[in-house]
């Protein structure tokens, strides 16, 4: 697998608040993922349409959160870099949105495109942190948004992926907090509901796993899902593609992870 990627050039990077993709586009349907997403064409141009009217092209494109869209390209493969909503704080998105659309938009796309060839010939790929990301990608730190260590301690819980599945019932609890109150400061927080938060992330960690060789259910079993068909359901509205499309197209991908550590299957 690790040849047929170096001679692909497939490669994606798996950080707990950013993923740097570079890989197949497929041919999504309408999708809507829980992070903020900057596609940037490796060759040719990108059309961008969202379930508002909205209607992008160029040779890069940036969608807010949970915003319903279909990309695609005049090239079989991409570049898409994801920013998690809840590690920058508000307006954050907003204005460098407002940058992506202007002057800055080629420079940002020739950076973008040089961070990948960086990150394909990068000896080490699993020590670059948030700060280092964000240097790579768009020559600056994006600000980091302060959460409430009670918030934390739910998000790392989430992110463990083992186990029981992690309630609110459960994270209140830890907190001290009832779990109306709990939910509130969540979303006070983070900006995002509790429930949307964890089918975001539960369907996020599928990433890690999907060169491999696995059987679906289990994997399903594995990552908190009731059952095949709300596996199915979940990963086709976040990606737009059903769950053994993304692993028949990333069969040649190369997945490095950096500051955290994909669960136990």
């Amino acid at each position: 697998m690790d040849d047929r990627a170096a001679t692909s050039g497939h490669l994606m990077l798996i950080m707990p608040d950013r993923v740097f993709y570079a890989g197949l586009l497929g041919r999504p349907r309408e999708r809507c993922p829980g992070a903020f997403h900057i596609y940037v064409a490796l060759r040719g141009g990108l059309r961008l349409s969202t379930a508002d009217g909205r209607e992008g092209f160029g040779e890069l494109v940036a969608v807010a959160p949970n915003v319903r869209h279909t990309i695609t390209s005049d090239h079989r493969s991409v570049i898409c870099i994801t920013i998690e909503p809840e590690s920058v704080p508000d307006g954050t998105f907003e204005a460098l949105e407002k940058r992506l659309q202007g002057a800055e938009r080629e420079p940002l796309a020739d950076r973008i495109r040089l961070a990948y060839e960086m990150l394909l010939t990068r000896q080490c790929r699993t020590d670059i942190d948030s700060a280092g990301f964000d240097r790579m990608c768009f020559g600056e730190i994006l600000p980091q948004r302060p959460l409430d260590p009670r918030v934390v301690r739910a998000i790392a819980r989430i992110g463990r992926f083992s186990g029981e599945p992690v309630t609110a019932a459960t994270c209140a609890a830890e907190a001290g907090l009832s779990a109306s109150r709990f939910l509130h400061l969540f979303k006070q927080e983070t900006g995002i509901s509790f429930r949307s938060f964890r089918a975001w992330k539960r369907a996020r960690h599928l990433l890690n796993f999907a060169n491999q060789d696995l059987n679906l259910a289990h994997l399903a079993q594995d990552i908190g899902y009731p059952d095949s068909t709300h596996f199915s359901h979940s990963i086709r509205r976040f990606y737009g593609l059903k769950p053994r499309a993304i692993f028949s197209g990333s069969r040649d991908l190369l997945i490095y992870r950096s500051g955290q550590v994909a669960g136990p299957l």
